[in-house]
């Protein structure tokens, strides 16, 4: 695959002309290079045409920092989910990758043959626009994560994304996004009536070889590519 970077985004095209796009959101404090190592493991066949878009979340302060600024796709006021969520940083984030999303399409992709992934603070953007985008895409992959806005979600859900596939896993010692908030997202998207596939596995706030290997199996059956 070929890299090529820019100010905004990694991205990882295949050889051949890319006819499947996997966009892949980091976690706070990181960019877009952190999962770019992932790709190679992820045992997708000789020849795919598959390509990984990694885009930078932009540097801004985050309160649980001190204010200090990192990369965030939103603030976070308080690592509980009961507190006061930033709204306006969040959808903010959705109209960015949205557009990503947008400019795939338009220059060939089908919005089904788009994944789009996430790990921890990037797995939370990935299900808030997963819900609400209205073409179904081919997959949501969730790390280590939860639903932001988790009160609004019924009612701003596009009956489009029940046909948007989910893969969800989460570390059952994790000490920064509790493995209750993943798991009770996953019930909540199941009983909303997504297919969901929901892994679990003895870690903390990170991800695993196993892990890897069952995302790797999941994006190559979404996309044909086994």
């Amino acid at each position: 695959m070929k890299k090529h970077e820019s100010a905004d985004a990694v991205r990882l095209e295949p050889d051949a002309p890319a006819d499947a796009t996997v966009i892949w959101l980091h976690g706070l404090g990181a960019d877009g290079h952190d999962f770019v190592p992932i790709v190679p493991e992820l045992g997708l066949p000789a020849g795919h045409r598959v390509r990984f878009l990694f885009p930078h979340a932009k540097i801004q302060p985050v309160t649980i920092n001190g204010g200090m600024p990192l990369r965030a796709w939103y603030d976070i006021p308080a690592l509980d989910r009961a507190a006061r969520q930033d709204e306006a940083g969040l959808r903010e984030s959705e109209k960015r990758i949205a557009g990503l999303i947008g400019a795939e399409i338009a220059s060939g992709i089908p919005a089904r043959r788009i994944l789009l992934a996430g790990f921890s603070q990037g797995g939370a953007v990935t299900l808030h626009l997963g819900v609400r985008h209205p073409e179904p895409l081919g997959g949501l992959i969730a790390l280590s994560t939860y639903m932001p806005l988790h009160q609004k979600v019924e009612s701003e859900i596009h009956p489009a994304s029940f046909r948007t596939p989910i893969f969800m896993a989460h570390g059952r010692f994790d000490p920064i996004v509790p493995f209750a908030w993943g798991s009770d997202s996953a019930r909540g998207l199941r009983a909303a009536g997504y297919e969901l596939e929901w892994h679990e596995y003895p870690m903390q706030h990170q991800v695993c070889e196993e892990e890897i290997e069952q995302i790797g199996r999941w994006m190559r059956e979404r996309l044909g590519a086994a």
